[in-house]
C-alpha cells in the first residue's frame, strides 16, 4: 500500500467517486460535505491547510482515506482534525476504507503519521507535515476503523486521550405507521395519534418536500426564518446568526440536493408555514439535522406535528432508520429514539513539547471535574 497526503482539493477530485464509495452513504463523510466545508472553513481561515491522507493499493486504486485538515499550520501547535468539524456539528465522523481492509488501512495510516522525516527522505518520499495532536469528534463509540488507528498510535508511542462527547439518538423505522406508533409509549402514542386525527388527517396540515433547485431557496428561507424567529423568542442567537454557516448550508444544500442526499420539508398548517425540517439521506437512513416552527402557533404543537408527519413521510418511501442527530433532549425518546454514544479522542504526538501541552491540559481537565465534584457535594438540597 502506498499512501499520498493531499493538500489541494483539485488534486484529490479525480477520487470524488472513491471517496463516496468509501463513505458508505453517510452524508457527513461525503465528498460534498467535505469539500463544500473546506472551501468554507479551511481556504479562506489562516493557519488551515488540507491534510487528506489517501491509501492507494498496488493498482493505484483509493481504498481509504484520512479526511483531514492541519489547524495550525506554520505555528508551534499543530492539529489534525476531520473536515465538517466544529461550527457545523458533523456527526458519525470517521476514516474511510474499503471493506475488508479496515485494519489495513488504518495499519497504513498509522504508519504514515509516525514515520521519522529521515525514513521519508532514506524511501524517497515524501516527508510528513509535522503535526503534535489529532483532534477527533462525532465520532461514533462503535468506529472500530478509529480505534483500531488510535491504537496503532499508542502502541508507537503517542498518548491516546478519550472521553464521551455528545449523543446521538436514532429509531428504528417498520413498515407502516401504525406498527411505529404502537412501539412509542402510551402518553406519547396517544399524543401522536390525536395529531394526527387532528391535523395530518383532516387535511388542516400538509407537508410540502423540495422537488428541484428552483424550490429550494425559498425553501431554506422559511426553514431560516422559523429557527431564527423561535430562538430569539427563548432568548438565543440561533445557529443561522452565523453568516458562514448561513453561507455554507445554502451552499451544500444545493449540491446536496443535486446527489440525491437532502430533504427539506416544510408543514403547512391552514395553509400556512408552522414548521420546516431540513434532512440529509444516505444508505436508508435520514439524518435530521435541523428545524424551525412559527413561535406564534405553539398551541397546534407544529414540532410534534411535523416530527409526526416527516416519520411517516420516511416510512412511506421505505427509510430504515431516522437519526435524531447529537443532543439528548428528552422528547427524542417520546419518539422511541435510542441512544448512540460518540467519543471525542485525542491522540498526542510523542515528541516532548507536545507530550507537556497534553499533560498540562488533562490537569487542567481534571481539577475542573475535581471542583465541580465538589460544588455539587456542597450544594444544599434545597439549591
Amino acid at each position: 500500500m502506498r499512501v499520498h497526503r493531499f493538500d489541494d482539493i483539485d488534486e484529490l477530485a479525480p477520487w470524488a467517486d472513491d471517496w463516496d464509495r468509501l463513505a458508505a452513504g453517510v452524508p457527513f463523510r461525503s465528498w460534498t460535505w467535505a469539500t463544500t466545508w473546506w472551501r468554507h472553513y479551511g481556504e479562506p481561515v489562516a493557519g488551515r491547510r488540507l491534510f487528506v491522507l489517501g491509501v492507494f493499493d498496488h493498482r493505484h486504486a483509493l481504498i481509504g482515506a484520512a479526511p483531514w485538515y492541519l489547524d495550525g499550520a506554520g505555528r508551534r501547535h499543530r492539529v489534525l482534525r476531520f473536515l465538517g468539524s466544529g461550527e457545523v456539528c458533523s456527526d458519525y465522523l470517521s476514516l474511510l476504507a474499503e471493506p475488508g481492509f479496515e485494519k489495513a488501512v488504518a495499519g497504513a495510516l498509522a504508519h504514515r503519521l509516525l514515520r521519522p522525516d529521515t525514513e521519508a527522505h532514506d524511501s524517497g518520499m515524501e516527508a510528513p507535515a509535522r503535526w503534535d495532536m489529532i483532534a477527533l469528534a462525532g465520532v461514533d463509540s462503535r468506529d472500530v476503523l478509529v480505534d483500531w488507528l488510535s491504537g496503532h498510535l499508542a502502541l508507537g508511542g503517542c498518548t491516546v486521550h478519550h472521553r464521551m462527547g455528545p449523543p446521538c439518538r436514532r429509531t428504528e423505522l417498520p413498515g407502516n405507521l401504525d406498527t411505529y406508533l404502537r412501539s412509542l409509549s402510551r402518553n406519547s402514542r396517544r399524543k401522536a395519534r390525536r395529531l394526527q386525527r387532528a391535523l395530518l388527517d383532516s387535511g388542516r396540515a400538509e407537508l410540502s418536500t423540495v422537488a428541484n433547485l428552483g424550490e429550494l431557496d425559498r425553501a431554506m428561507d422559511r426553514l431560516i426564518e422559523l429557527h431564527q424567529r423561535r430562538q430569539h423568542m427563548l432568548g438565543r442567537p440561533g445557529c443561522f446568526a452565523s453568516a458562514r454557516f448561513t453561507a455554507f448550508h445554502r451552499d451544500v444544500a444545493a449540491r446536496m440536493l443535486a446527489a440525491g442526499q437532502l430533504q427539506l420539508h416544510t408543514l403547512w398548517i391552514d395553509r400556512k408555514p408552522a414548521a420546516a425540517e431540513y434532512q440529509f439521506v444516505g444508505n436508508g437512513v435520514i439524518y435530521a439535522y435541523q428545524s424551525g416552527i412559527d413561535p406564534t402557533r405553539l398551541d397546534l404543537q407544529p414540532g410534534c406535528a411535523m416530527q409526526l408527519a416527516v416519520l411517516a413521510w420516511a416510512i412511506s418511501h421505505g427509510y430504515r432508520a431516522y437519526d435524531f442527530l447529537r443532543g439528548d433532549e428528552s422528547y427524542k425518546s417520546h419518539w422511541n429514539a435510542q441512544r448512540r454514544d460518540s467519543l471525542e479522542i485525542r491522540v498526542v504526538a510523542r515528541r516532548p513539547g507536545a507530550q507537556l501541552r497534553h499533560a498540562v491540559w488533562a490537569a487542567g481537565t481534571e481539577a475542573k471535574q475535581w471542583i465541580r465534584r465538589g460544588l455539587d457535594h456542597l450544594r444544599m438540597p434545597w439549591e
